[in-house]
C-alpha cells in the first residue's frame, strides 16, 4: 500500500507539472451572480468564488485564468474546448455528470423560494398554486420548478437569475427560486428589502445535486485531480475559512 501511495503521489506531481505550464481557462457565468461573481467598478471580476479560484489554481500549482462565458452556453463551452473548466457555482447533478465531469464539491448551499414580504406563501406546490414563479434558465432550479411546481404555479424562465429578481421586484412575478446564499444577499439589499426567503424547497438530490464543483471534460482526470489537490488544500490550511469570513457569517462547506 505504501508503494501504490508513493506512485500515486509521484503520478499526480508529474501531472501537475505538467498542467502547471499550460494556461487554464475557468469558465464562469458572465452574468454577474453576487456575492459569488460580479465586475467591480473597474472591470475586475470579484467575489467569493473568484477568490475561491485563485486560491484553488495557486494551492494546484496552476496558471489560471478567469474566462466569462454566458450561462447557458457554459458547457458546450467546455466540450468545445473554448473553456478548460467550469467554476461557477454549478452543482453537481446525475443529469450533468452525463456530459462532464466533476471535481470534489467546495460549497453547498440550499434551495429556497423568495417573495414579497406581504405575500404569505411556502416554498411548496400547495404555498405557490396559482403564483408565477421565475427561475433562471438552465439551472438546477428550473428543472426543480417545472418536476414540482409546474402543476400549481406558472413557471417564468429568465436567462439570468438578476432579470428574475428585477421582475420580483417590480411584481411581475410573485417568487423566485434560486440558491439561499445568493438570495440572501439578495434581500439584503436596498434593491431586495421588498422580499424575504420563505423557506428551503424539499431536498431532491437527483435534481438539486451534491453540492458544487468544478466541471471538466470526460477524460481530463489531471485537472479534475489537480483542482480536488486545490480544493482538499484550502479546505485543510484554513484558506476556504478565510476566504467565506470576507462574505458570509457562516460556514457554507
Amino acid at each position: 500500500m505504501t508503494l501504490k501511495t508513493i506512485l500515486a503521489a509521484a503520478t499526480l506531481a508529474a501531472l501537475g507539472t505538467g498542467l502547471a505550464a499550460q494556461e487554464v481557462k475557468i469558465g464562469i457565468a458572465a452574468e454577474p451572480y453576487p456575492p459569488f461573481a460580479s465586475l467591480d467598478s473597474s472591470g475586475t471580476w470579484v467575489g467569493w468564488e473568484v477568490d475561491v479560484i485563485d486560491a484553488v489554481c495557486k494551492a494546484a500549482d496552476l496558471t489560471c485564468v478567469i474566462t466569462p462565458v454566458a450561462w447557458d452556453g457554459i458547457i458546450p463551452s467546455l466540450t468545445g474546448g473554448q473553456i478548460d473548466a467550469i467554476m461557477a457555482s454549478m452543482s453537481i447533478t446525475e443529469e450533468r455528470m452525463k456530459t462532464i465531469d466533476f471535481s470534489d464539491p467546495y460549497y453547498n448551499t440550499p434551495t429556497v423560494v423568495v417573495a414579497d414580504k406581504s405575500l404569505d406563501l411556502e416554498a411548496t406546490p400547495e404555498g405557490l398554486k396559482g403564483k408565477i414563479l421565475g427561475v433562471q434558465a438552465s439551472t438546477i432550479h428550473q428543472a426543480y420548478a417545472q418536476e414540482y411546481f409546474k402543476d400549481a404555479a406558472e413557471i417564468r424562465i429568465y436567462q439570468t437569475q438578476d432579470e428574475a429578481n428585477q421582475d420580483l421586484v417590480a411584481g411581475r412575478i410573485d417568487a423566485t427560486q434560486a440558491d439561499s446564499i445568493a438570495m440572501a444577499d439578495f434581500v439584503a439589499t436596498d434593491a431586495g428589502a421588498c422580499c424575504e426567503i420563505k423557506g428551503n424547497v424539499a431536498d431532491d438530490p437527483a435534481i438539486l445535486g451534491l453540492g458544487v464543483g468544478a466541471g471538466v471534460r470526460k477524460g481530463e482526470d489531471a485537472l479534475r485531480e489537480a483542482l480536488n489537490k486545490g480544493i482538499a488544500a484550502i479546505l485543510a490550511d484554513g484558506t476556504h475559512a478565510e476566504i467565506t469570513a470576507r462574505y458570509f457569517n457562516a460556514s457554507i462547506y
